[in-house]
This record gives C-alpha cells, sequence and structure tokens, in this order.
C-alpha cells in the first residue's frame, strides 16, 4: 500500500531549485511492458499553455529517451527521493538499462498509479503527460559559451514539456 497522497500542484512547497538540481530526479517511462529510469539534474517546472507542467532534457544516447519517446500512453514520472538515497541516484544515472536491469539491482520499488510507473521509496513524485518534444539547436544558442561548454560532442539535449497530472507526496 502507497504511502503518498495526492496534492494539487501549486500546493507543492518543494524548493524547485532544490528539487532538481541539488536533490535530482528519476524520470521513469515504460514502452513494451519495461520501465527504465535515469537520474536528472536539468529541468524545471511552472505554467505553460494554461497547464502546470515540468520540462527535462534527455540526451540522445540515454536508454530512457527511447521509453520516453516510444511510451504508448505518452506517460512520464519524476520522482524526487531523500537525500541519503544520492548513491542510488548516482548509480541510476550512470548504468545504462540497455546493460543490465539497474531498476533491480538499485532496490528501489517500481509500482504504477494510473498506468505510470513512479518509486515507492520516493519523496515526491510528479505523474506527467508528454505535450511537446523538441530538440535544441546549435544555431538557437544566443550565449555560444553554453554549446561550447555543455556540447562538445555535439549531443544536444531533447526538451521534453510534461503536463503535470498528479503530485504525490509522503
Amino acid at each position: 500500500m502507497s504511502n503518498f497522497r495526492e496534492i494539487k500542484a501549486e500546493e507543492l512547497t518543494k524548493n524547485p531549485f532544490t528539487m532538481i538540481g541539488s536533490e535530482w530526479l528519476l524520470v521513469t517511462a515504460e514502452k513494451d511492458g519495461k520501465a527504465n529510469t535515469m537520474t536528472a539534474s536539468w529541468g524545471g517546472v511552472g505554467v505553460l499553455w494554461g497547464k502546470e507542467v515540468a520540462f527535462i532534457f534527455i540526451r540522445p544516447q540515454r536508454y530512457t529517451k527511447e521509453f520516453i519517446d516510444q511510451s504508448p500512453t505518452g506517460k512520464v514520472s519524476l520522482t524526487v527521493l531523500n537525500p541519503d538515497q544520492k548513491k542510488t541516484l548516482s548509480y541510476l544515472g550512470t548504468v545504462s538499462g540497455r546493460d543490465e536491469d539497474k531498476i533491480a539491482k538499485s532496490g528501489l520499488t517500481l509500482t504504477h498509479q494510473d498506468g505510470v510507473p513512479y518509486f515507492e521509496e520516493g519523496n515526491t513524485v510528479l505523474l506527467c503527460r508528454k505535450l511537446y518534444t523538441q530538440e535544441m539547436k546549435p544555431e538557437c544558442f544566443l550565449d555560444k559559451g553554453c554549446d561550447i561548454q555543455w556540447y562538445p560532442n555535439k549531443d544536444y539535449h531533447t526538451m521534453y514539456v510534461l503536463e503535470i497530472e498528479k503530485v504525490l507526496i509522503k
């Protein structure tokens, strides 16, 4: 049984800079009955098109990107774990699900709500639906230093705008 309770997105009191930039997120999606996850520390939350949204950035070589792109429901979760789980987050961010069943090896408990996979060990979960994707392009950088610093291999992220459909907290 889940220890989560649902709140409205506007009731979320966590600082998004801490939640995303310091605590990190697990981005999780499913395709063909299999889930995959990855750690992310770039993104944000806000309001766009009259909807509460989250936005995340995924590099093309990440295995989880295939799951996000091919999810038949377009559903994605963003799970925030407690700070004492940093070692697990590091593992999930560096090992590819192509190479091993990293979810099983992580010791985390994968569960679902409304067909969206997330982790029971989280303290905050955003259950989301894809609204928009766009590949970043080098010609769009106004500050060319960002391109030089973050994309020496020219492996530009894809940006995903996700509608936050539910927020679960413990």
